[in-house]
């Protein structure tokens, strides 16, 4: 699965460009890297959204025990990969139907959150358990919310290509293929928020903190982000809100 959100969308950590990234291109300008990922996997679907984002994905050497799903559920788009063990559990907490899968749970847990939950995002986060990664797209609000589990147990890469523009992908390969070496893991129980930046779900009190990556030449490749045990930051309630628009400004 790939997606890209143009800086004003989802503002790249700076920890994650790299001095190095001399090779960098954009991933957006003339459709470079959904051509790219289309070359690769000639069956994909691709989702140009205006100039906003782009998501495509693939069901191409799809791991059974971690399987991607994807979803449009009222200008919602959703990438999903892994499995969510309660599943039963939060169709009940969010009132939806038998037929409800992991992927239509994550957008009926963002919509909740955006609409009406009165609580922080991490404990929506927190309440997945499972082993999973996803990306999802709010384009009536162009607003991003992307996650990780706790342990990093699905491949989950992103990067900041040449334009400053956030690059998502379950392959090194696709996102090194336009952030050269300005890119990393995700952090695993971790979440990104547009108005949020990244933040832990586990320890949503504390900040997180950058430190540089170096791969197997030397190199500084981007960064992982570690929770500073020293640091605490402000956290409050979600509060009531009436659209997309006034959440995304919000959170």
């Amino acid at each position: 699965m790939l997606a890209v959100f143009e800086k004003s969308v989802a503002k790249s950590p700076e920890g994650l460009q790299s001095p190095e990234s001399t090779n960098s291109v954009s991933a957006l300008k003339d459709g470079f890297l959904g051509q790219h990922f289309a070359s690769l996997y000639p069956s994909s679907v691709t989702l140009n959204l205006a100039s906003s984002a782009l998501l495509a994905y693939s069901l191409h050497k799809n791991n059974p025990l971690l399987p991607r799903l994807f979803a449009v559920v009222d200008d919602i788009f959703c990438l999903f990969q892994g499995h969510i063990d309660n599943v039963a559990n939060l169709k009940q907490q969010y009132g939806l139907n038998k037929t409800a899968n992991e992927v239509t749970i994550v957008i009926e847990a963002y919509r909740t959150l955006r609409d009406r939950g009165p609580y922080p995002a991490d404990q929506v986060v927190r309440d997945f358990q499972g082993k999973f990664a996803f990306i999802l797209f709010d384009n009536s609000s162009k607003a991003a919310f992307v996650a990780a589990d706790a342990d990093g147990s699905v491949p989950f890469f992103w990067g900041t290509d040449a334009d400053g523009n956030l690059v998502l992908s379950d392959e090194t390969e696709t996102v090194s293929k336009s952030c050269g070496k300005s890119y990393a893991p995700f952090p695993k129980g971790c979440f990104f928020t547009t108005s949020g930046g990244l933040r832990s779900f586990e320890h949503p009190l504390n900040e997180l903190k950058p430190i540089p990556r170096v791969d197997s030449s030397g190199e500084v490749c981007g960064a992982t982000f570690k929770v500073d045990a020293n640091s605490k930051k402000e956290t409050t309630g979600m509060p009531r809100v009436g659209s997309a628009a006034n959440w995304s400004s919000t959170y």
